[in-house]
């Protein structure tokens, strides 16, 4: 079970027994009350419930909205843990990364040097699989041209997927484009960089991220939980609507996180992606150099970039946004941060809505996080459209 067998009594303490972060008093000026409205509009589009972390020149505040469970009427714990989804990439680049700066390997290295059993395309490069540029398909769905899924290797979220095996499937497709020369988001690139840090290290990527980057920094409830099924400690349950035509909600907060591995499957706090964040932008983590590569981000639409586990968002010019979104059954999740370092903003949302990727929910949590990064909301935010493509 990677971490989750190694350190399950200090995570279940910590996560159990941990303080309440509390909301830190807003200075004079600062207006949380737009916030808290954003918060109110995702409840309304569907959300069960919302938590917030907001780091700027205020201070800290959190804050929370609905439920932490259908059916009950307990409100969301501003410290609850969650699945973060493919924020989890943000961690395992930054592995990747450090390994670069001892020496291990370097960017433009091909991963099939390191990783051969899977045949992979030798002109895709470990920068590739960072950025999403390698061409390889994603074993999770893929979405088709007229807008409908293929279906992928995830049939089963009890089910456990061992990540070779994720590899192969992917593997044996087609490219959806030559290496380097577009953007296709891919969760299997960072199962294959998981597998990359597992074959150079010796030792699981989730011992690797544990040790480089949870431990240093004391988040103490962050955990990589493998195969294991529960979210220990306070947490609000996430929703899933059934397929078929009389679609209802169930509860998917317990489930086995296998079919992601290393793309998606960190459980954290908003406290410690806070922690993790700051870390990353001050430099604590990564040399300055990696950290620029890092930011070198290639453009996926008008205002959306994308570099080596980390997203970029331009709402407008004096607001540019810097981070990863997440998404997990039951759960959606942002951790962003501007590039000026004024503000980050951490949320997770637990889905009730039948379509939570579309329509007024998705208008709903990036107005939040516009509010919470950029001020109020209104014609100054850039529209929601085709640009959803990170998480």
């Amino acid at each position: 079970m990677r971490i989750r067998g190694c350190a399950a009594a200090i995570v279940a303490v910590v996560a159990l027994t941990g303080s309440v972060a509390t909301s830190a008093a807003a200075a004079p000026g600062t207006d949380r009350g737009a916030v808290r409205q954003a918060m109110q509009e995702v409840i309304a589009a569907g959300a069960t419930g919302v938590q917030i972390r907001i780091h700027d020149e205020s201070g800290d505040w959190t804050s929370s909205a609905g439920v932490a469970e259908r059916g009950r009427t307990e409100g969301v714990p501003t410290d609850g843990r969650f699945r973060v989804g493919s924020i989890t990439k943000t961690f395992i680049a930054t592995v990747v990364l450090q390994l670069v700066a001892e020496g291990r390997f370097q960017l433009d290295d091909p991963v099939h040097r390191y990783l051969p059993e899977f045949g992979l395309d030798p002109r895709i490069t470990v920068r590739m699989i960072l950025q999403h540029t390698s061409g390889l398909r994603t074993h999770t769905t893929e979405l088709n041209p007229d807008g409908s899924y293929e279906p992928g290797l995830v049939d089963d979220l009890e089910r456990t997927y061992l990540p070779a095996d994720t590899v192969r499937f992917v593997a044996a497709k087609p490219l959806k484009f030559e290496p380097g020369t577009s953007w296709a988001y891919s969760n299997t690139n960072y199962v294959l960089a998981g597998l990359l840090i597992e074959r150079l290290t010796g030792t699981p990527y989730a011992w690797q991220v544990y040790l480089r980057i949870v431990a240093p920094l004391g988040m103490w409830r962050t955990e990589l939980p493998g195969t294991g099924r529960e979210i220990l400690g306070p947490h609000a349950h996430g929703y899933l609507a059934s397929p078929g035509e009389d679609a209802t909600l169930v509860d998917v907060t317990r489930l086995n996180p296998s079919f992601v591995s290393a793309s998606g499957e960190i459980i954290s706090t908003t406290q410690d992606l806070d922690v993790f964040l700051a870390a990353l932008q001050g430099g604590r983590l990564l040399p300055p150099a990696l950290v620029a590569a890092m930011r070198d981000f290639h453009p996926v639409e008008s205002i959306v970039g994308y570099g080596l586990g980390m997203a970029q968002y331009a709402f407008r010019p004096e607001c540019v946004a810097q981070g990863h979104d997440g998404r997990m059954p039951g759960y959606t999740s942002k951790m962003y941060g501007t590039d000026d370092g004024r503000a980050r903003v951490t949320v997770s949302v637990t889905e009730g809505a039948p379509d939570p990727l579309s329509g007024a929910f998705a208008v709903a949590v990036m107005r939040l996080l516009f509010t919470a990064l950029c001020g109020p909301a209104g014609s100054g935010m850039p529209a929601v459209g085709t640009w959803w493509p990170i998480g």
